[in-house]
């Protein structure tokens, strides 16, 4: 597997690679994929490789972090997702570390080339992103280039599911119909662990792991009006598996019509 020079690999304790996440940012994993992370956990049957694109030497920073460098804080994050990795029991940690300019030039090629030799190597059978609705710039340029990586590969090598996943913005406004629905229940504190070794981001006033399980406990609560709670925890996802399936059809149009679906409901 051949990637870019600045790119890390950290490999975990078993060589098992059924999935395979890419977000953009260090953390980001651990909101957006907690469906990976306990389908693998002490598995012997799965496994999730995290990718992380993101140097993280522009994150937020206050409190005994507050002074610290560029480089100083991309040293830090690495840190903090390497320790998040070994609790989770990922099966593989990659840290590929561009900028996020460089994560958001269309016209930037690198990020979208090293997705495909890692599609390439792993093979998974379930990818997780970003959804196309995320509100953060980086988060969406993150899953275009990774909707190109895959759509670069042959149909017999691309993973059979893709799922756009929950981070700056949630997904309960889909269609009850579309959202893919990931029970959570028992892995709470796992989930809260994962979260918590990011210090920086904590000390920053981002209460990741607090703001993450009111989400999923919310939307266990309120997924439907008229029945009691099937989970104490679930995660929202959006099956993005046709634009894998379908090259022709624009990401554009495909999220356009999501919305749509959402202003026919509210309308009725």
């Amino acid at each position: 597997m051949k990637l870019n020079p600045k790119a890390e690999v950290v490999p975990g304790k078993k060589q098992i690679y059924t999935d395979l996440v890419i977000a953009a940012h260090q953390d980001d994993i651990e909101i957006m994929c907690p469906q990976g992370i306990v389908k693998g956990y002490q598995s012997d049957k799965y496994g999730l490789v995290a990718v992380v694109t993101a140097d993280g030497g522009g994150s937020p920073r206050a409190g005994d972090f507050a002074t610290m460098t560029d480089e100083e804080m991309k040293k830090v994050r690495r840190l903090e997702q390497m320790e998040a990795a070994r609790i989770g029991d990922y099966s593989e940690l990659i840290m590929l570390n561009y900028t996020s300019a460089e994560i958001k030039d269309r016209a930037d090629d690198r990020v979208t080339e090293d997705y495909r030799e890692i599609l390439l190597h792993y093979r998974p059978e379930t990818l997780y992103v970003h959804n196309l609705a995320d509100k953060h710039p980086t988060h969406v340029g993150t899953v275009i280039k990774a909707i190109r990586a895959v759509r670069s590969l042959p149909k017999e090598a691309r993973p059979a599911k893709m799922y756009g996943c929950e981070v700056w913005r949630a997904l309960d406004w889909l269609s009850d119909d579309e959202k893919v629905v990931f029970d959570l229940t028992g892995y709470e504190k796992l989930l809260a662990d994962v979260l918590d070794v990011f210090v920086s981001q904590i000390a920053g006033g981002k209460q990741y792991s607090l703001a993450s399980a009111g989400r999923r406990t919310a939307n266990a609560t309120y997924a439907a009006s008229h029945g009691v709670d099937q989970y104490a925890q679930c995660a929202y996802a959006m099956d993005l598996t046709p634009l894998i399936e379908d090259d022709s059809i624009d990401p554009r149009a495909f999220i356009l019509g999501k919305l749509k679906k959402f202003e026919a409901e509210i309308l009725a």
